[in-house]
């Protein structure tokens, strides 16, 4: 059984097999290969076509390129002109050695120049953004969790959260937003997205050992809001100060928010509110009053015109973050 076994293995693998490993749909690898040359290159005992690795791995690379915002043609030229040395010897079981030569191909590929094609996308209403932003929302339409976590992984790492969150994140969530608005549909893109959002977040800020403040940084939700995606972003952009954060999640009373106050005396409190706060609780005032006094900032959409004294209104991710570096003194 198991010499038959690798002979099957080295016969090579069928579109149906392919496809599952690249993520996509037969008729997807069928169209590639009618449209751009990426085609199995070996031959079964009976004289079907099948791919070999190197076949795997150039579709692959397309994949990912594509879903990074590279047209198709484009992704295609590329892939089939990259150099995948040492492949032949890895078995298509062995996923994590190919994806590993994947990534060091892509990785070296010069991918600055958004491949020159601003503009809209066909999945979302994505006019002007960034080629990186596009294949993001392809691959959350695509509920491909893998690509997801993959370009925003890439782009923390070469850019930073910050630039990650103006820039690819917040755009593509204010696209499905859009969608959902205008048609109902798109709602799981959304959560699975999110997902990734924080599972991202949440490992940058989970990595910080060594805080600079002693005096951590506290963050939560208005306590009628379930949105916590704001709360990880900016415990991640702080992390990358080496500032320390507690993070509370959603729908935090203000006597639970006050609490932690008393036990942490943070050196700075972040209060997101995405839906309206139409009344400003009396806890407020206990807020403003705590020892040693911290910085209250107040961030989102959802908060009043005129604010309680002693609350400042955040602005953008960047102008908050440095008002709470220099809270904490950095």
């Amino acid at each position: 059984m198991a010499d038959e076994n690798v002979a099957e293995i080295s016969l090579g693998w069928t579109v149906a097999v392919v496809a599952r490993r690249v993520g996509v749909a037969p008729a997807t690898l069928r169209t590639w290969e009618r449209r751009y040359g990426i085609c199995p290159s070996d031959r079964s005992s009976g004289g079907h076509r099948r791919y070999c690795i190197t076949d795997v791995a150039r579709l692959e690379l397309m994949r990912r390129l594509v879903l990074s915002g590279m047209p198709a043609g484009e992704a295609a030229r590329v892939a089939l002109k990259s150099e995948f040395s040492d492949v032949r010897e890895i078995s298509l079981i062995d996923s994590n050695s190919l994806g590993n030569k994947i990534d060091s191909v892509f990785n070296d590929l010069n991918l600055e120049s958004d491949f020159g094609h601003p503009g809209g996308g066909s999945v979302l209403s994505m006019q002007g953004a960034p080629a990186i932003a596009r294949g993001l929302a392809k691959a959350a339409y695509s509920l491909d969790t893998q690509a997801c976590t993959q370009l925003i992984q890439n782009s923390i790492h070469a850019r930073g959260v910050i630039w990650t969150w103006e820039k690819l994140l917040l755009p593509v969530l204010i696209a499905l937003g859009k969608k959902w608005e205008l048609t109902g549909e798109g709602i799981e893109s959304e959560h699975i997205l999110s997902e990734c959002i924080i599972g991202q977040m949440k490992q940058i800020s989970d990595q910080l050992i060594a805080p600079v403040n002693m005096r951590p940084v506290l963050l939560a939700s208005a306590q009628d809001d379930l949105h916590t995606i704001p709360q990880y972003v900016a415990a991640a952009a702080l992390a990358e100060r080496r500032i320390g954060s507690r993070t509370l999640g959603a729908r935090v009373p203000y006597t639970s928010l006050l609490s932690a106050m008393k036990k942490l005396a943070p050196a700075a409190v972040l209060i997101w509110g995405q839906v309206p706060v139409k009344t400003l609780p009396p806890e407020f005032s206990e807020l403003i009053n705590a020892r040693p006094t911290p910085l209250l900032l107040v961030a989102g959409p959802g908060w009043p015109d005129h604010l309680p004294q002693g609350f400042k209104r955040a602005g953008d991710l960047t102008s908050t973050i440095t008002a709470i570096s220099n809270a904490v003194g950095q």
